[in-house]
């Protein structure tokens, strides 16, 4: 039963893969896979930026919101 069950599976994998027309993907070699270079520029300086405008409108607003308030 076990052989019946093996024999089967095998041949539905080697029926799956005669189907198949795409071939394999190009494979890369490990110096460029292992390369210790940045993919995309660090966003970090943009985002500090960022933060910062908005940390001091939030101060403006707070600032104008108590000053509103106290009249």
């Amino acid at each position: 039963m076990r052989a019946l069950a093996l024999i089967a599976s095998l041949a539905m994998l080697t029926a799956c893969s005669k189907h198949s027309s795409e071939e394999y993907p190009a494979l890369l070699p490990l110096d460029q896979i292992l390369d210790d270079q940045p993919l995309s520029p660090d966003p970090a300086p943009d985002l500090e930026a960022r933060a910062a405008a908005l940390k001091a409108r939030a101060d403006m607003l707070r600032a104008d919101q108590s000053a509103t308030t106290a009249q």
